[in-house]
C-alpha cells in the first residue's frame, strides 16, 4: 500500500509520496514511487504511483525507454509529446499494456494492477494534473477538484477537502499535504517514511523544490505535534 497526493494550485503545484512498500507482514521495503521526467525550460513531467510494483517499475522503465529509443516520435516519448493531454494519454498506454502483458504471466486468482498520478506543464501549455486508472483512462485535477489522491487515501483526505482551494499558496499547500501524509501515517502502517517531496513552480518548467523527509526529521515531527495538539485544543473548546 501506499499513499502518494498531488495539488494543482493557481501558483504550481505541490506533489508528496511515501515510500514504502509490503509484500507481507515480515517483507516491508522502501521504493521510490515519485519519479520526474524533466527537459528544464521546455518541459518537466512528474509521476507519482500506486499499486504493483512489478507494474509500476516496468511501466517507468518503459516509459524511459522510449525516451531514449533512437525511434522516439511524438506519439510515444513524453519528452516529445506536444500536449500534457498526450503525456497523459501515453502513459495510460503503457501502463494497460504492462498490466495487461504481467497479468498473463501470473494465475487466474492473481491479478496486478496499478494507479498513476501524472503532472506537469510544456512550454506554451497550463500546468496539468491526471489520474491515471489501471486501464490507462484518466480523469483530470478541476478547479473544482484541484487534488487527485492514489493509494491509502481516506484518512488524508478531510484535510485537503477542507482547506485546498486553486487559491492556496504553495507554502499552505506544502503543510496541508504534509499533514494529510501525517494523518495517513498515524492510522496506516502500510504507508511509511521516507516521504518526497516536490514543488513546481507555474512557468517555471523545471523542479523549484525536491525534498526527503526521513524518519526523525525534526521539522515534519513538530509540525504533526502542533497539528495533535490544535485538533485537541480545537475539540475541547466545541460544546453540544
Amino acid at each position: 500500500m501506499t499513499y502518494c497526493v498531488g495539488l494543482l494550485l493557481n501558483e504550481g503545484m505541490v506533489l508528496l509520496s511515501d515510500t514504502r512498500t509490503n509484500a507481507g507482514l515480515d517483507n516491508i521495503a522502501t521504493y521510490r514511487k515519485m519519479f520526474h521526467f524533466e527537459n528544464p525550460g521546455e518541459r518537466i513531467i512528474t509521476v507519482l504511483t500506486a499499486g504493483s510494483l512489478s507494474v509500476t517499475q516496468t511501466t517507468i522503465a518503459r516509459l524511459r525507454d522510449a525516451i531514449d529509443s533512437p525511434d522516439a516520435t511524438p506519439e510515444t516519448s513524453v519528452l516529445l509529446a506536444p500536449t500534457m493531454l498526450a503525456v497523459a494519454e501515453i502513459i495510460g498506454d503503457v501502463l494497460a499494456r504492462v498490466r495487461r502483458d504481467i497479468d498473463e504471466k501470473l494465475s487466474m486468482a492473481q491479478g496486478a494492477s496499478a494507479t498513476m498520478i501524472v503532472a506537469g506543464q510544456r512550454k506554451g501549455g497550463g500546468m496539468r494534473m491526471f489520474l491515471i486508472y489501471p486501464e490507462g483512462n484518466f480523469i483530470e485535477a478541476t478547479e473544482d477538484t484541484p487534488f487527485l489522491q492514489i493509494g491509502e487515501h481516506k484518512y488524508g483526505k478531510p484535510i485537503l477537502d477542507r482547506v485546498v482551494k486553486p487559491t492556496t499558496t504553495l507554502s499552505d499547500a506544502q503543510k496541508a499535504v504534509l499533514l494529510s501524509m501525517d494523518s495517513t501515517l498515524r492510522s496506516n502502517l502500510s504507508v511509511g517514511m521516507p516521504l518526497d517531496l516536490c514543488v513546481v513552480i507555474r512557468d517555471e518548467l523545471r523542479i523549484g523544490t525536491l525534498r526527503r523527509i526521513e524518519a526523525g526529521d525534526e521539522s515534519f515531527r513538530a509540525m504533526s505535534d502542533a497539528w495533535s495538539h490544535a485538533l485537541r485544543d480545537g475539540f475541547s473548546q466545541i460544546t453540544i
